[in-house]
């Protein structure tokens, strides 16, 4: 063999190895982009963000396109898509990226139907989720300072976000995906002033495999507190973009201007009206952005629903509604509302070359479903698991319960009339004397004093405690649930306590046991048993439906095993959200939780919500004790 054949063979391999390398790799991206001196830049042109908030795990999995499609109907180019955490990694270690938590397929959709995409991976979220998106076991370390340098909360975090990387990552526009930009926790100016934490967020994604450009947003007083320069700021603000702006511009000289969230409308909590934004000022100053070139992300272009336990709570404590309506411009069951019609109008007026707006989508099928009386029964102080036996009471999450609700039991001696006193309890207690409900302890109004009455014989003292959402804002997010401290009674410590863990998951549901029940005949709502129902819908075809729920009391819904949320007579939602994907030709099963038990036992579906119906004189706080 010549020399000269020889180098042709070396360099034919040499061809052939590099090329399998290259096309082992990804391909170049098809796009590009930068944060230029005035305005961002897509593959080198002008670009303004017209992007709307929508989070995966709030819309059914089923209805992720259909949505996505409104959004782009509107006149959105962009998505902002908050991550969870505490929904990616429901354990130390276990990461979940499957059904509602495929955030991947989400962007991936996004970008089929010509949608960019702004990612919001935490680790801390906000977003009205329980304790801002920050997993309830990092609580089971009680010193532990959530959102600091403290080694115990940064080395959870930055292990989320190394998995976030691996996930996400190929999805950055550098790779050829959809993601231009990710977002450095959220919000942290209206929690605290270390700019050094916020580095070491900023080299965790870095770490992470982030290339894409990274940044920062805040309300328009709290842009400095933990501001770097090595972050592009964006500011947060409902109404007025001229002031906000001239704010964003103290420390931001030169470069595009961007609003972070823009509020069209505003989240509903337990006993408070729903929220209305106000639609003309929202389009006057959605146009001043437009017409002064400035960027933007609607909160929330589509709400959609708290499905599950994972609605969080307002500060110091307003728990909020699962339906996260928000009157977006698309409704909680994806319906285009006037809002959405007259943005669409305004937008139109302001596309980019070549641009144009697509069809609006047809809306889902909607079915109203008849009456049904719940035929079972299941009791909660008839399905009592194993007793965890302890000298005092202590928070949920000692017994490694994250949510749901606990129960503790203890037996008092005989004695006159006295008040039963908790430290505190979070959330709410509901108190029983051998069976019968005597009081109930409320966060809200911090009424943890319920009077007992005389006892003529040792009785059976229940305290079934109630965990809502976590607090997901301010420095109230370190929320453990349970009763904490002492319970005594007449002054008196009381020890010797049996808890019960109700973590309202699968393996708890699948373990009851129920009773059957005669059409007509007496049921423990009657006598305020906190109990589990169950009934039978018959469906000939699904359809979208929202279950009235007006005629019962305080709980959790199921419907074929999905979480629909929660429920509470006060208002004020009256209805739950059930999408059509979830019910199926013939029998369904709904599960309903109430620890007040019902006016009346039956459920139907109705073919529109109920967001706005105040019951004032059905709260316990004003009837109780």
């Amino acid at each position: 063999m010549t020399m000269r054949l020889i180098q042709i063979l070396r360099f034919c391999f040499l061809a052939i190895f590099l090329g399998s390398s290259f096309s082992s790799q990804a391909a170049d991206p098809a796009h590009t982009f930068a944060i230029g001196s005035n305005d961002f830049l897509l593959d080198g042109h002008v670009f303004q963000i017209r992007c709307g908030e929508m989070h995966a795990a709030r819309v059914p999995r089923e209805y992720w396109r259909n949505r996505l499609q409104m959004a782009k109907a509107m006149g959105l180019n962009t998505v902002c898509a908050y991550l969870f955490w505490n929904q990616i990694e429901p354990v130390p270690g276990k990461f979940d990226w499957s059904g509602q938590a495929d955030v991947a397929e989400f962007c991936r959709i996004a970008q089929q139907e010509g949608l960019w995409v702004i990612l919001r991976p935490g680790p801390y979220s906000c977003a009205e989720w329980e304790m801002g998106g920050l997993p309830w076991w990092l609580l089971k370390d009680q010193d532990i300072r959530l959102r600091t340098r403290d080694p115990q909360f940064m080395d959870a975090a930055k292990n989320y976000l190394r998995e976030v990387g691996k996930e996400l990552g190929p999805l950055q526009i550098t790779h050829g995906g959809p993601i231009l930009m990710v977002q450095v926790e959220n919000e942290y100016g209206s929690y605290g002033h270390d700019a050094a934490y916020m580095g070491e967020m900023r080299q965790a994604l870095l770490d992470a495999g982030f290339d894409v450009p990274l940044f920062a947003c805040n309300p328009v007083w709290d842009l400095k507190h933990g501001y770097r320069s090595d972050l592009f700021p964006v500011v947060n603000f409902g109404s007025d973009p001229a002031k906000g702006f001239a704010a964003l511009r103290e420390i931001l000289p030169q470069g595009p201007l961007m609003c972070g969230e823009f509020y069209p409308g505003w989240f509903d909590t337990w006993g408070q009206p729903h929220h209305l934004g106000n639609t003309p000022k929202y389009l006057a100053d959605l146009q001043y952005m437009l017409s002064h070139g400035d960027s933007f992300s609607i909160y929330m272009v589509h709400g959609g629903t708290t499905f599950g336990l994972w609605s969080g709570a307002d500060h110091p404590f307003k728990p909020d509604t699962s339906s996260y309506d928000y009157d977006a411009p698309i409704s909680e069951a994806g319906w285009p509302t006037e809002k959405f019609y007259k943005t669409r109008e305004l937008f139109s007026q302001f596309l980019l070359p070549g641009e144009t707006l697509p069809k609006v989508p047809p809306t889902n099928a909607v079915i109203a479903i008849a009456p049904v009386e719940a035929n079972a029964c299941a009791p909660v102080f008839a399905n009592l698991t194993d007793a965890i036996d302890d000298t005092t009471t202590q928070t949920m999450e000692h017994y490694n319960q994250g949510h749901g609700f606990i129960l503790y039991r203890t037996t008092i001696p005989a004695g006159p009339a006295a008040a039963l006193t908790a430290d505190d309890v979070h959330d709410f207690g509901f108190v029983f004397l051998d069976g019968q409900r005597v009081g109930i302890m409320d966060r809200r109004t911090t009424n943890l004093v319920v009077q007992l009455p005389e006892r003529k014989n040792s009785a059976t003292l229940d305290i079934l405690v109630e965990a809502m959402g976590r607090v997901n804002f301010g420095t109230g997010i370190a929320d453990h649930k349970g009763i904490h401290g002492l319970v005594k009674l007449g002054g008196d410590f009381l020890g010797n306590w049996s808890v019960y863990n109700f973590p309202l998951d699968e393996k708890m549901l699948d373990r009851l046991k129920y009773q059957k029940l005669k059409a007509g005949s007496e049921n423990p709502g009657e006598k305020r048993t906190p109990a589990f129902w169950r009934a039978t819908l018959k469906i000939k075809k699904p359809g979208d439906t929202f279950l009235d729920m007006r005629t019962w009391g305080k709980g959790v819904v199921w419907v074929n095993g999905h979480c629909l949320g929660r429920f509470w007579n006060i208002g004020p939602t009256q209805t739950m959200y059930v999408p059509g994907p979830w019910l199926k030709r013939g029998k369904n099963e709904i599960i309903i939780l109430d620890l007040i038990g019902p006016e009346n036992a039956t459920v139907a579906g109705l073919n529109h919500p109920i967001l706005n119906e105040l019951h004032p004189e059905k709260d316990f706080a004003d009837n109780e004790n």
